[in-house]
């Protein structure tokens, strides 16, 4: 089984939102923002295959949405999510499973693409797509505050297609892969585990989309529940470190993979880079 990192490009997002009660003069320090407070991040994405199946876990913003979405977004930067596919050595017939850590458009955007006719279908005609089935109710009927985050036309193709299951009524069955599920920055998110080699992989999502939210006050102003966002990355983060996880990033530009320590002050980064410099032949 291999497990490697696609860049489908980056986005900006506030620098107040994404850090939440933190001060910018702390914070601006980590990922500096532009002249409209706008900082950016990546959309980065996982791709595993196990020699039988090959897994895609989230699927960048897309690029189906009209100039004045993007405009509030800033998509700037030269990689997409299928030409990273093919670079990797593949083709987007050869995906057998799109797993959706959650249905935000960044996460969701490129599940779904429009053809020249204006119709909406599964990039992945071959694909699986697994969310859990708690989230989907969730993201189908969102709450006021999440409605802007799910498009109906990133989600419900998907659907459509009949090529929706939900993870938490159908496993997944790959050897190596749980799931853990987390509530603070939206319903029943999903992280995937994944062990290789002896080697324990964990995508972070929006728990933490970067290495600067490993402290527990950095925690965005997105997330619907911050205490408990907190307690989750308290009970992870502590797991990490007793048993030296490989946190794989989802939005940090430049650091795409950590191991943490505990120490008196708390958790802390222990060594950082890209996700091949950590993973043993």
């Amino acid at each position: 089984m291999t497990v490697q990192t696609l860049d489908t490009g980056f986005f900006k997002l506030d620098g107040g939102a994404m850090f939440g009660v933190v001060p910018k003069s702390l914070w601006n320090k980590l990922n500096p923002a532009d002249e409209r407070n706008l900082c950016s991040w990546a959309l980065r994405c996982l791709l595993i295959d196990d020699g039988n199946r090959l897994i895609l876990v989230d699927t960048g913003m897309g690029d189906k949405q009209d100039a004045r979405f993007f405009g509030h977004y800033d998509l700037h930067g030269d990689a997409s999510l299928l030409n990273s596919i093919r670079q990797a050595g593949y083709a987007e017939t050869d995906i057998t499973d799109v797993l959706l850590t959650h249905l935000h458009f960044d996460h969701v955007g490129g599940a779904v693409k429009r053809e020249s006719d204006g119709q909406l279908i599964p990039t992945f005609q071959n694909a699986t797509y697994w969310t859990h089935s708690g989230h989907w109710q969730w993201a189908t009927h969102p709450n006021p505050r999440e409605k802007a985050s799910f498009l109906s036309e990133n989600i419900l193709p998907i659907q459509e297609s009949g090529q929706l299951s939900f993870m938490d009524k159908t496993p997944v069955d790959l050897p190596g892969l749980e799931l853990i599920y987390v509530d603070g920055h939206t319903e029943k998110m999903a992280l995937p585990k994944l062990v290789i080699n002896g080697q324990t992989f964990l995508f972070c999502a929006d728990l933490l989309p970067s290495s600067y939210h490993i402290p527990m006050p950095y925690v965005m102003s997105y997330d619907l529940s911050p205490l408990l966002t907190m307690d989750e990355k308290a009970r992870i983060l502590t797991q990490a470190a007793a048993e030296n996880w490989i946190l794989v990033f989802e939005h940090v530009p430049v650091v795409e993979a950590a191991t943490v320590v505990m120490t008196e002050n708390g958790v802390k980064i222990k060594d950082k880079g890209a996700l091949r410099e950590f993973i043993q032949s």
